[in-house]
């Protein structure tokens, strides 16, 4: 690896694969297509696309990315089996000479006993293989010692020599579970550097969990040491608590060059803000306003002592600015009067691109909603974008129209009693239900249900306002728990509206066309989390 730039950080993005593993954050094809995109245009140097293996859809979206990428090298996850490996590289092949597989098999003693039932040799001499036949293969191949920061470190560096030995350019160091702690992983990077006679080969790459909090500083950590590839997701999005956020280490990286001197990505930091809100449309996982570097408090002053200091100086309480991530510096406002020219510059400003297909049915929707409101901001583009353009790919139910009442019960502390009535439609038939709840949410919820044939309940809900003013609309995010055909999912679901009940209603149904998109060929896991 001398031809290498030793200071050059390879930033390799897993939100396809690891952050799609998120309770709720599963995507459609042309939602993967569309986020890939915008990966290559933020410039990541390796997209994980998926994992082949796990599904025909999964499968078919990777050897899509691979097909439709010109610049990202594009990765498929690979169990260390040769069922496995001939699946991933068939899907990535379509990148050609950006074509990666990375093969993955647990290491750690409580892996070995528990999961794999297999000796120490066994699995060096597993790992060995699978990265010679992926060789066979696919030139560019990457290895994982799974619970690597778990593992003993004389008998990782074996493992490490061994895979390197079979051709594998990139050695990832996952902390699979979110153990490490800063100083210890960068010491394991570094005893590995020391240790592992081939390891000048090789990028180490580092893969970090956010189980205690600590994935960016543990990646920051095994950077100074050495490594030189890190794997991480938009927004930190991924299993449990996530993973490295992607915008969090580069720009710590950038911000801070006393303590990474010479260090550099590839990453153009201006387009953060709108990757950012791409994958929180897509997903419907909401984002802490105060998220470091693309939150909405990120650049925002409310003490009177701070704010008089942004005023004198900026610096004084901001150590980026908003323009270096892409964050709007102010808001441009949009009316009924708009024409679709201003539309697509502010979708470009934001890092949405719009296929020129699809902007007529934007523009419809944009000029309905324009009507309504007297304002229309970045935040209603961007629903508008999910509603109007990437909603109509999971339609299988329409929301024709709803009708919500709640009467006050009688005696004091009496509960009110809700009722809904909905109606629905599909291929041109309309179906009207009614249902009473503890509330107007809960009724319209149940009303869906008796039309749609589901037993769903929602586990997790969340409001907020996407715009300004008393016209503001409401955007609902939640997760539902839907079993239908004895098959239970658990998707997000996402709701536009200047009516909450309305709102709620949309996010629901949203959910449940998504698990009808799911049922009968869901995705099934493997446990790979990296």
């Amino acid at each position: 690896m001398s031809n290498r730039d030793p200071n050059r950080v390879i930033i390799f993005d897993t939100t396809l694969r690891d952050g799609e593993q998120s309770p709720g954050a599963s995507m459609n094809l042309a939602e993967k297509l569309e986020m890939a995109r915008t990966l290559e245009a933020l410039g990541v140097d390796v997209i994980e696309a998926g994992f082949p293996i796990a599904s025909p859809d999964d499968f078919a979206a990777v050897q899509a990315i691979a097909k439709a990428s010109t610049k990202a090298r594009i990765c498929g996850l690979a169990r260390s089996l040769k069922g496995d490996i001939d699946r991933a590289a068939e899907a990535v092949k379509p990148a050609g000479d950006r074509a990666r597989v990375h093969v993955f098999l647990a290491t750690s003693a409580i892996h070995r006993q528990f999961k794999l039932n297999k000796a120490k040799d066994e699995i060096v001499k597993q790992a060995r293989d699978a990265v010679a036949y992926a060789k066979t293969l696919i030139d560019d191949i990457e290895f994982s010692p799974e619970d690597a920061s778990r593992t003993e470190p004389e008998y990782l560096a074996q493992v490490v020599e061994a895979v390197i030995e079979a051709g594998a350019r990139t050695v990832n160091i996952p902390d699979t579970v979110g153990y490490a702690y800063p100083s210890d992983y960068a010491d394991l990077i570094t005893y590995l550097r020391k240790n592992v006679k081939n390891i000048d080969q090789a990028v180490i790459s580092v893969h970090c969990h956010n189980d205690l909090g600590l994935a960016v500083a543990n990646s920051l950590g095994a950077v100074r040491a050495g490594a030189r590839q890190v794997e991480c997701t938009i927004n930190g999005i991924g299993e449990r608590a996530g993973n490295c956020s992607l915008e969090e280490v580069v720009m710590a990286m950038r911000v801070r060059k006393d303590q990474f001197p010479g260090i550099t990505t590839g990453i153009d930091a201006t387009k953060l803000y709108g990757a950012s809100r791409l994958v929180q449309s897509i997903t419907g996982l909401p984002l802490s306003r105060n998220k470091a570097v693309v939150g909405d408090n990120a650049f925002a002053h409310e003490s009177g002592i701070h704010q008089h200091g942004v005023l004198k100086n900026p610096e004084c309480y901001e150590i980026m600015t908003p323009a270096s991530v892409g964050v709007p510096t102010t808001n441009l406002v949009l009316g009924k009067h708009s024409g679709k020219a201003a539309v697509e510059k502010r979708l470009q400003n934001m890092g949405i691109e719009i296929p020129e297909a699809d902007m007529p049915k934007l523009m419809e929707a944009f000029k309905t909603l324009a009507d309504k409101k007297k304002e229309v901001y970045d935040g209603d583009l961007i629903a508008l974008v999910e509603v109007a353009v990437r909603g109509k790919t999971l339609t299988i139910w329409n929301l024709d129209w709803i009708h919500s009442s709640a009467a006050a019960g009688a005696g004091v502390g009496a509960a009110a009693l809700a009722t809904a009535t909905v109606r629905l439609s599909k291929g041109g038939e309309a179906i009207t239900d009614a249902a009473t709840g503890d509330g107007p949410v809960d009724a319209v919820v149940k009303a869906i249900n008796r039309i749609c044939g589901v037993d769903g309940t929602i586990e997790d809900y969340r409001l907020r306002a996407v715009t300004k003013g008393g016209d503001a609309q409401g955007e609902v995010s939640l997760r539902a728990k839907l079993t239908s055909q004895d098959q239970t999912v658990v998707v997000g679901g996402k709701g536009l509206s200047t009516d909450i009940v309305h709102a709620s209603a949309i996010a629901y149904l949203d959910a449940v066309n998504r698990m009808g998109f799911q049922v009968g060929r869901l995705d099934y896991r493997t446990g790979a989390s990296g």
